[in-house]
């Protein structure tokens, strides 16, 4: 008969030396890993979750010739041996909070929802001693198993509904038992060793000696599974990749919920994923970069249109919508916005007059545009954001009627991009511009502030509602929302507006 009662200190000893010895061979494992030769993934994964992440991993080699050599422990066990010695590819744990700490750490770069899993009680079949609910854990008849908190996600998770309840002092002095990973304290329910144990939902699916008690607490508190890629990992495409299989709908989706997870809804799984991306001009030296960037890292494919809003509006309208859509400001987003999800604001761009280097015409003020002999260039107001604010702020500022009689426009273009090329040949002698456009003239031409209000356009980024790639697209507007992005389009004059 197992002895009941409090913890004792050989038993916080032998939970020590467990840790230990877990800690001991993952990094004896990591230092093999290191010389193995190439053509496979290092997935350090958490115990609860190794079925189906087992399943799936003779899937994908069997389909694509990549094996995944597999790692199991407790989320926190395999966390230690990382911020001791990183290496490998993929970090699976069972409650995000870990994959954040390995980010904050600068262990993971991206993140990917794999499904979401409950704690539960888990008792014998027939539940025996008519548990109902985490109160009757601290009964003195009750021998409870707990995972070590420090450990494993699940052990985290009772700490914290137990100490709401105050009784975690008391289930801690009485635990029978202390293990680092749910499927030893699964294994030891099963064999009668204790009485109860707090384990996950999917994890009693696992083991039919078992059944669950449902727990409100733990009902309103659901952990969400998620798989990090390292930033140690030598190939991190392939990373990817096998990360998007786990979390698609149409490939580990299915399996996840087979082994009783409740899968996360991912996107359709392909290997080489294709997107659309639909930019307004003045954006695309802010965005090349990033995109095919981020094209490298997925192993995915963006074919970009860049053009002026208006243009690309119109497309749209005529059903050729894009994946993504990144407007030059927020009045071309509304005009479309039944065909997208809400946009988030990604960055500002002040509207400028642009001249000649050294402004030999003297124009200081909008009011100038309409003196006589002067050759003034504007944005088309249907095919471009910019030709539709520009006609807005010169009607906010009563000079439509002065400019148009002037006889001055001689030149209507589509995009900003167009006007600074007319007026760096000496075919303007004026134009009204996004700061933006001129950064790669700058020395050619000086920049004339415009002092209005309505004189700058705000940028938002949006998925559309019908795109089959949405957590790919998340990852996308991560990278344009990231600090490299932001180097880029803040030496180009934008204002960033993203939090």
């Amino acid at each position: 008969m197992p002895r009941r009662g409090r913890l004792h200190a050989p038993t916080v000893l032998s939970a020590l030396g467990a840790l230990a010895f877990a800690l001991l061979a993952w990094l004896l494992w990591a230092k093999e890993r290191e010389t193995a030769p190439g053509g496979e993934l290092q997935l350090f994964c958490a115990a609860g979750i190794r079925m189906p992440v087992e399943e799936l991993a003779a899937d994908y080699e069997e389909r694509f010739g990549v094996r995944v050599a597999l790692q199991y422990g407790g989320s926190g066990t395999l966390l230690a041996g990382l911020e001791v010695t990183p290496r490998g590819d993929l970090y699976l744990a069972g409650d995000d909070s870990f994959v954040d700490r390995a980010r904050d750490a600068g262990l993971v770069r991206e993140e990917l929802v794999l499904a979401r899993m409950r704690a539960v009680i888990a008792v014998r079949t027939g539940n025996p001693l008519a548990i109902e609910g985490l109160e009757d854990l601290a009964r003195p008849d009750v021998r409870v198993a707990l995972a070590d908190p420090e450990a494993a996600a699940v052990g985290r998770i009772a700490r914290k509904h137990l100490r709401a309840l105050g009784t975690w002092d008391t289930v801690l002095e009485r635990a029978s038992v202390t293990k680092p990973t749910v499927t030893e304290l699964a294994t030891d329910l099963g064999l009668g060793v204790v009485d109860a144990a707090v384990l996950w939902d999917a994890t009693v699916a696992q083991f039919p000696a078992l059944e669950l008690v449902r727990a409100t607490l733990f009902e309103s508190d659901p952990r969400t599974i998620t798989i990090g890629v390292l930033t140690s990992s030598s190939q991190p495409t392939e990373a990817l990749r096998f990360a998007r299989f786990l979390a698609a709908r149409d490939a580990g989706g299915p399996v996840f919920a087979r082994h009783g997870f409740e899968p996360a809804r991912g996107d359709v799984f392909e290997r080489t994923p294709r997107l659309s991306i639909a930019s307004g001009a003045m954006l695309s030296p802010a965005v090349r970069e990033t995109l095919h960037a981020f094209a490298e890292r997925e192993g995915a494919r963006i074919d970009t249109t860049y053009n002026g809003c208006g243009i690309l509006v119109a497309q749209m309208r005529a059903g050729a919508v894009p994946d993504a859509y990144l407007s030059c400001d927020t009045t071309f987003l509304n005009e479309v916005d039944e065909l997208f999800e809400d946009g988030v604001e990604l960055t500002s761009n002040a509207m400028v007059i642009l001249v000649a280097s050294g402004n030999p015409r003297g124009i200081e003020t909008l009011t100038d545009l309409a003196r006589p002999g002067l050759r003034v260039g504007l944005a088309h107001p249907e095919k471009s954001a910019l030709g539709a604010l520009t006609v807005g702020l010169l009607q906010r500022e009563q000079l439509t009627g002065g400019l148009a009689a002037s006889g001055n426009l001689v030149v209507d273009s589509p995009t900003g991009d167009l006007l600074v090329n007319q007026l760096r040949t000496g075919s303007l002698d004026a134009a009204i511009v996004y700061a933006s456009n001129a950064a790669h003239a700058r020395e050619h031409v000086d920049l004339v502030p415009i002092d209005s209000a309505g004189a700058r356009a705000t940028q938002p980024i949006a998925i559309a509602r019908g795109a089959r790639h949405k957590a790919l697209l998340g990852r996308l507007f991560d990278a344009l929302r990231g600090s490299d992005s932001r180097v880029r389009f803040e030496a180009l004059g934008f204002r960033w507006e993203s939090e």
